[in-house]
C-alpha cells in the first residue's frame, strides 16, 4: 500500500469512527452547546469600549447571569446590555478594571452573592481568581486566541463532543473528561457527586437555565448534591470589612464621574437561603452595604410577587421565572426613576 492509499484509509477511518462517536452521543440525548469561557467573556468586555447613553453593563457572580433575562430588559428599557457576570465570583476585580480602565459612567447593574462578595479580595482565593483571571485575558489574549476561538464557534454549534469551556462539568463528553471519570480502585481517591452542566448560553452571554433542569428532578439533584458538598466545607469566615471597604470606595470613583449604581440580591431558596440568612444576615451585611456605597438597591425580599420564584438547584432561577424577576425588578427601577425607558418610538 503506497503513502497516498494509507493517507486515504486512514482519513476515511478517522471521519468514520468521528461520525459514530458524534451519533452515539446524539442518540444517548445530547445536543451541541456553546459553551461559556473567557472568550465570551472577552468579547462581551471589549463592547465596553465603545459604550454609548443606551449602555447598561451587569457585573457579578451566575446568579445574576442566570436571573437577568437580557432580552426583556433590552425590550423593556431600550438599552443595550453587556453580560460580565462570571460563575463562582466576586465581581469586585471586574469593577475595579470598570472604574480604573475605562470611562464609562453610565448605568452599572451589580449582583450581590453573599457567599461570594463578602469572602475576601485577597488575590490568591479562588473567589476572586476566576474573576481577575477573566480582566487578565482581557488584556492579555493573542490573535491566535482569537482565532482559534472563531474557529471553534462552528464546531461547538454543530457537534455534540466537542467543547471549548473553562468549566469542567462531568456530563461533558470530551475525552480529557471521560477519562477523569474513570476510577479503578480506592486509590483513585474520594468520588464526588458529579457537577453536571447546567447553563445554555448564547455568545453575547445571555444565559439561561436548561429545561432538563425542570422537567428531569434527579437531574437537579445532582447540583444540589455538589452545593450540598461544597457548603458543608470548612470555609473561612468572611472578610465582611475589607470587602466592604474596597466596594465602597471604588462606587464612590465611580458616583463621582457620574455613573449610575445599581445593586440587585437576587433569590435563593433551600439550603442556600438557609446558610445565607444565618451566615451573612442582611442587617449586618447588605443593608451597611447599601448604606455606605449609595447605590440604589434591589433585594428579592421586598417584592412580594417574587416569593414562590423556582430555583431548581437552590441558586439560581429557572428560565421562565428568571423573566418574571426581570420584570418586576425593572418596573421597581422605572418607578423610582433610576433607570428610565430608552426605546425609541
Amino acid at each position: 500500500m503506497n503513502l497516498k492509499q494509507s493517507l486515504f484509509v486512514a482519513v476515511t477511518l478517522g471521519m468514520i469512527s468521528l461520525v459514530i462517536w458524534e451519533l452515539y452521543w446524539r442518540n444517548q440525548g445530547l445536543e451541541p452547546n456553546i459553551d461559556d469561557n473567557k472568550n465570551l467573556w472577552a468579547n462581551q468586555r471589549a463592547r465596553l469600549e465603545n459604550y454609548d447613553e443606551k449602555t447598561v453593563v451587569f457585573i457579578g457572580s451566575s446568579r445574576i447571569l442566570y436571573d437577568i433575562n437580557l432580552d426583556i430588559w433590552e425590550n423593556e428599557t431600550g438599552t443595550n446590555g453587556i453580560m460580565l457576570a462570571a460563575q463562582g465570583s466576586t465581581p469586585i476585580p471586574v469593577m475595579q478594571d470598570i472604574v480604573e480602565n475605562t470611562d464609562f459612567n453610565g448605568t452599572l447593574v451589580i449582583g450581590i452573592t453573599p457567599p461570594l462578595f463578602f469572602s475576601t479580595i485577597n488575590p490568591k482565593a479562588n473567589f476572586v481568581q476566576r474573576s481577575q483571571s477573566l480582566v487578565d485575558y482581557y488584556y492579555n489574549r493573542t490573535y491566535a486566541q482569537r482565532l482559534n476561538h472563531m474557529l471553534s464557534v462552528p464546531l461547538q454549534k454543530n457537534l455534540v463532543f466537542i467543547r471549548d469551556g473553562d468549566e469542567s462539568w462531568d456530563s461533558d463528553v470530551d475525552l480529557k473528561t471521560l477519562l477523569k471519570q474513570v476510577h479503578w480502585d480506592e486509590r483513585s481517591g474520594p468520588r464526588y457527586p458529579p457537577f453536571n452542566n447546567f447553563e445554555e448560553i448564547t455568545l453575547d452571554r445571555r444565559m439561561k437555565m436548561p429545561e432538563i433542569m425542570v422537567k428531569d428532578t434527579a437531574y437537579a439533584n445532582t447540583i444540589k448534591k455538589v452545593w450540598t458538598t461544597i457548603l458543608s466545607g470548612d470555609n473561612p469566615p468572611p472578610d465582611k470589612e475589607t470587602t466592604t471597604n474596597t466596594f465602597v470606595d471604588l462606587a464612590k470613583k465611580f458616583q463621582a464621574r457620574g455613573g449610575n449604581l445599581i445593586l440587585v440580591r437576587c433569590p435563593s431558596s433551600g439550603l442556600f437561603k438557609d446558610i445565607e440568612s444565618k451566615a451573612f444576615p442582611r442587617a449586618q451585611f447588605w443593608d451597611p452595604l447599601v448604606e455606605k456605597s449609595g447605590a440604589k438597591a434591589y433585594h428579592y425580599e421586598d417584592f412580594p410577587e417574587l416569593t414562590n420564584l423556582f430555583l431548581p438547584e437552590w441558586s439560581h432561577l429557572a428560565a421562565e421565572d428568571a423573566e418574571v424577576f426581570t420584570r418586576v425588578i425593572i418596573e421597581a427601577m422605572k418607578k423610582d426613576g433610576v433607570i428610565t425607558n430608552l426605546k425609541s418610538n
